[in-house]
């Protein structure tokens, strides 16, 4: 790669981070308020919070597999990605003018509809922009300016909860970043020039390996268990944390997410992404398994630090594996398949996890979580432990 390449590459890559950096700075100005606003101002259930969370994964989810295929297709990544990205500004203001849980299911639905339409897309694009040995670190790279948006944002919500501000204030503010993201999304290159013959799409013209769909059906089958994180913020509150408290948990989980990213991405360019999945399958289950088990809160403190890791450890490194074992011509599809399933599972994860909340206990959630967890990473272990997958190389197992 030619040095004037390889600075389009990584400034490609930034591109995409900063956008990410400053939407979620946006988003998590007011992720861990909305709970509270729903459940403390608008006085809706645990249960409600749940088939909100639920029915706007799940749109999200679905829309990815589309939106990688027509990016893919069409050469239309960095559109897809900014009208995705747009989506984010009108949440903010739905939020700001919602005066029941309704309004807030309606913006939840265009938010996550916008990432169902940019997320594939955008991690192609990020794919195509990187080295083939460096595909981890970029999707650390990229999740790491991720998620310190995400710390800023949430240290911001703190501060507006602590100061006592009114939660629609956090939605007011937290447009302007949003507004500043979709700025940059035109600086960012797509690499256009290969011809893509058209092409129906099926399954079978996919060609996708069978290790790549047993890992799939994995991805589903952990996903069940891996409800929203809104339960971990309920969960704390439950324990006697006040709201600002509430807010200070999440900003941790975020900054310990966004200092493992780079590492855990390298570690899987270095290591294979095996080692890595596992690892992190396993972390989430023992850190569910956790708050089910302890009310201590030194000890919610350390898990929201563990949950850090498994979201650093599992994020780049599931990206980079999808991406390197699809078909060049259609990797935006195969990374929204991915994250459809994703999203299927987490449409139910919170839906089961809302009604155990209510009719079992608030602990349910989390004992299924982990058990699914544990289940995933051995299962993972076994289907990355078989044969190569065709055509590719050991370090992308």
């Amino acid at each position: 790669m030619t040095n004037s390449k390889k600075e389009v590459v990584i400034s490609n890559i930034v591109l995409i981070g900063m956008v990410s950096l400053l939407i979620d700075m946006s988003t998590e100005m007011v992720y861990p308020i909305v709970p509270l606003f729903l459940t403390a101002t608008l006085r809706a259930s645990p249960a409600i919070v749940g088939i909100i969370e639920g029915i706007a994964e799940s749109i999200a989810s679905i829309l990815k597999v589309f939106s990688g295929y027509i990016g893919d297709k069409y050469k239309n990544k960095k559109v897809l990605t900014f009208i995705g990205y747009a989506a984010s500004v009108i949440y903010k203001i739905l939020l700001l003018l919602a005066g029941s849980w309704i309004g807030v299911l309606i913006a939840r639905i265009i938010d996550r509809t916008g990432k169902g339409i940019r997320t594939a897309p955008r991690d192609a694009l990020i794919a195509q922009s990187s080295e083939k040995d460096k595909l981890g670190g970029s999707y650390g790279l990229h999740k790491m300016l991720d998620m310190a948006g995400s710390s800023v944002g949430a240290f911001i919500a703190f501060i507006i909860v602590t100061i006592g501000l009114k939660y629609k204030v956090a939605f007011m503010w937290s447009i302007i970043p949003a507004i500043l993201g979709i700025i940059i999304i035109p600086f960012i290159k797509e690499d256009k020039s290969k011809k893509q013959k058209s092409e129906k799409l099926t399954f079978k013209n996919l060609n996708l390996s069978l290790k790549l769909k047993l890992y799939l059906a994995v991805i589903f089958i952990f996903n069940l268990g891996n409800s929203s994180n809104t339960f971990l913020l309920l969960k704390a509150q439950n324990l006697g944390f006040s709201s600002p408290y509430v807010m200070l948990l999440y900003l941790v989980f975020n900054v310990s997410t966004s200092l493992l990213a780079i590492p855990s991405g390298k570690l899987s360019d270095k290591f294979g992404r095996r080692l890595i999945l596992v690892s992190g399958y396993a972390i989430y289950g023992l850190v569910y398994l956790g708050f089910a088990l302890s009310n201590s809160k030194i000890i919610i403190f350390l898990l929201f630090i563990f949950y850090g890791a498994y979201t650093a450890f599992i994020s780049g490194a599931e990206r980079a594996f999808v991406a390197e074992v699809s078909p060049d011509k259609y990797k935006g599809t195969v990374l929204g398949i991915y994250g459809m399933m994703q999203g299927i599972g987490l449409l139910l994860a919170s839906i089961i996890a809302g009604a155990m909340w209510v009719h079992i206990s608030p602990d349910a959630p989390f004992w299924f979580g982990g058990v699914l967890g544990l289940t995933s990473a051995a299962l993972i272990a076994v289907i990355l432990s078989l044969s190569r997958f065709q055509g590719n190389k050991e370090s992308g197992m």
